[in-house]
């Protein structure tokens, strides 16, 4: 092998060993792309199930709140099961995070320490071979060099001695010794000979383990790392998908759910708990009898009925003020009452009821303490040392005390529950008075039949005191002339004794109302009117025309404008 040949087989090998390189190292950077990648798609899901979690959290039910009471329907126990498995759904996508980040994110980080290191010492290993083949070249070429140089010395030596010899005036000393230079030389080139002869033999052996042994494995190292990192690459992406197929049956069980929710609403069943929850237990009226004209038109009414609030004593022409029942507000602000009174008779049998259920559950919570300090009381007679007996008797006789108190507020709300259930009208009496309908099982009458008849929207003001109702007809069977100055003198008082109400802004009539049920005022289209009390919200706002005529017309029908001084207040 020719020096032109050998120093173009080593340059194309150091093209190799760059091209090499540049690939290897191109290789890592996608690997470290590829991890990079995949983080990002874990912060994406670690981020997608905390969102999704807060919004779950955002609309649970508040405690104490409206929310707590409607989750008795099945629409709102389905929503509330929708937002318990989206809950879980996020925490899926939790997992989906931390899975990515341990088996791919965390593998393919130690992978890179190991694939840079083991690409490191594999160029290291090309590089010394590549200077060691080099430095064996040189020393060849180092070799071939003196030998050339003794060849030489060696001929200018050998001609000089026969010059010398063939020289008469030359003696025979100087001959000699150049001959025996001659000699030397000739020594010397045999000798370099020798050593090019052997180097060029040694050269030769490690040039042909360089190209066919050392060189070889490094690039077959090399190729098996690279290997070794594609199929590296590939399990990390099969990961990825399988990452996410792992939590679908676990997810399909959340979707499942959400579906089992939805199909469990029942529209019945809860329609049936709006009836139970807002029946106020009157009875429809009786029917309208027939009068001469020019009399007052009066209904024949039973005892809890709501027509029978007006058949008494008429005021004075253009004084429209008082009278204004079923309107009439409740001055007792906040929860009413305490013994419901001023709720419909249902509504107010299921208030006491439930209080009573109440008081119940405390008097037992009070009856177990008391029984578990008289047990401890008599551990401490038998066995002084673990206590004082007299210990004991203040918190017995603080129990008692509250017992009593219980028993007694039980016995005063079952008192008025008794009195509520004794003054609703029964199911038959119902049939047999009306032969219309029980208010109970009907959903499409309203639970206010004067009501609808006199009111626009038939809105019924829950704030009216139902014990009033009883006192205004007392007679089961009124007598059909009654003398109109002795009913409803409840009503009368409260009115007729109210103080006029201060002004507290303007409305506009936007439609016009004729207003021909007794407490309402009529109004034409665009009239502009005094507003005196506020929608409580019941639908109805409180109007002033002029000193004497006032009443109620419905709060959709007018534009309120109230004073700055209101609003504040």
């Amino acid at each position: 092998m020719d020096k032109a040949e050998t120093l173009f087989k080593e340059q194309q090998l150091k093209d190799q060993f760059d091209n090499l390189e540049k690939h290897t190292q191109w290789g890592i950077e996608f690997v470290e792309k590829y991890t990079k990648f995949v983080k990002e798609r874990s912060e994406i899901e670690t981020n997608y199930a905390k969102q999704i979690r807060n919004l779950s959290k955002k609309y649970q039910p508040k405690k104490n709140s409206r929310e707590e009471e409607e989750s008795k329907y099945t629409f709102c126990k389905a929503f509330l099961t929708t937002l318990n498995e989206l809950n879980d759904y996020a925490g899926q996508h939790e997992v989906i995070a931390e899975n990515l980040t341990s088996q791919i994110i965390g593998e393919l980080t130690r992978y890179l320490t190991e694939l840079k290191a083991e690409r490191k010492s594999h160029f290291h290993d090309g590089r010394k071979a590549q200077q060691h083949i080099e430095s064996s070249w040189k020393q060849l070429e180092s070799c071939k060099r003196r030998f050339e140089r003794d060849c030489k010395e060696a001929d200018r030596a050998q001609q000089y001695f026969e010059k010398m010899d063939a020289d008469i005036n030359v003696t025979k000393a100087d001959v000699e010794k150049a001959r025996q230079q001659a000699q030397m030389r000739h020594q010397m080139a045999a000798d370099s000979k020798g050593d090019y002869s052997s180097y060029l033999q040694k050269f030769n052996q490690e040039q042909n383990e360089h190209y066919y042994t050392v060189i070889p494995n490094i690039f077959q190292k090399l190729q098996d790392m690279e290997e070794r990192r594609i199929e590296r690459i590939g399990v990390c992406m099969k990961t990825f998908s399988d990452v996410d197929r792992q939590v679908l049956p676990i997810v399909g069980k959340c979707l499942d759910g959400m579906t089992k929710a939805a199909e469990s609403i029942e529209p019945k069943t809860d329609s049936k708990q709006v009836v139970e929850s807002y029946k106020s237990g009157f009875e429809p009226p009786g029917d309208v009898e027939f009068e001469d004209y020019g009399q007052t038109m009066k209904r024949t009414a039973s005892d809890t009925s709501l027509s029978n609030s007006r058949e008494g004593k008429e005021k004075p022409a253009g004084k429209s003020k008082g009278k204004l029942w079923p309107f009439i507000k409740n001055k007792n602000k906040g929860s009413g009452p305490e013994d419901f009174s001023h709720l419909p008779p249902e509504q107010r049998r299921k208030k006491l009821q439930g209080k009573l259920d109440e008081l119940n559950k405390d008097i037992q919570k009070e009856m177990d303490q008391r029984d578990a300090l008289t047990k401890m009381k008599d551990v401490y007679v038998k066995n002084p040392q673990m206590g004082d007996p007299a210990s004991v008797d203040p918190r017995l006789s603080e129990i008692g005390q509250n017992i009593e108190k219980l028993q007694f507020e039980v016995q005063k709300f079952e008192g008025w529950l008794a009195e509520v259930e004794e003054r609703m009208p029964s199911k038959s009496d119902s049939h047999r008075r009306s032969g219309l309908y029980e208010t109970q099982n009907n959903t499409t009458v309203s639970n206010n039949c004067a009501q609808d008849r006199e009111s626009p929207d038939g809105s019924y003001t829950e704030e009216q005191n139902s014990e009033t109702q009883v006192k205004a007809n007392p007679n089961p069977n009124p007598n059909p002339n009654p003398n109109p100055t002795s009913s409803t003198p409840e009503f009368d008082d409260e009115f007729d004794d109210e103080e006029t109400l201060p002004t507290i802004g303007t409305c506009k009539a936007l439609y016009p109302f004729e207003g021909h049920n007794e407490g309402t005022i009529s109004v034409a289209e665009g009239e502009l009117l005094y507003v005196i009390e506020e929608d409580k919200g019941d639908g109805w706002t409180r109007v002033r025309r002029n000193e004497d005529e006032e009443g109620y017309v419905p709060t959709s029908y007018v534009e309120v404008f109230l004073e700055t001084n209101a609003k504040d207040s």
